[in-house]
């Protein structure tokens, strides 16, 4: 294995961006930024959490 070609980077990089989505979702939520910022921050959040998934529940076994 070369360096920086461990199997468990993606993953890593999954959970790291669903956590991101989590913080930045609930600092929104807490905020008082009005319905125009929420929206589409809140769907870039989602599609962003639907990549993150998918990154970390990748499947390696082929």
């Amino acid at each position: 294995m070369a360096r920086g070609d461990h199997p468990q980077r993606t993953p890593f990089y999954g959970i790291a961006m669903m956590i991101g989505v989590m913080v930045v979702g609930a600092v929104v939520a807490t905020t008082d930024v009005g319905k125009a910022v929420q929206i589409p921050v809140y769907t870039v959040l989602f599609i962003i959490g639907v990549l993150g998934a998918a990154m970390t529940f990748r499947d390696y076994s082929h």
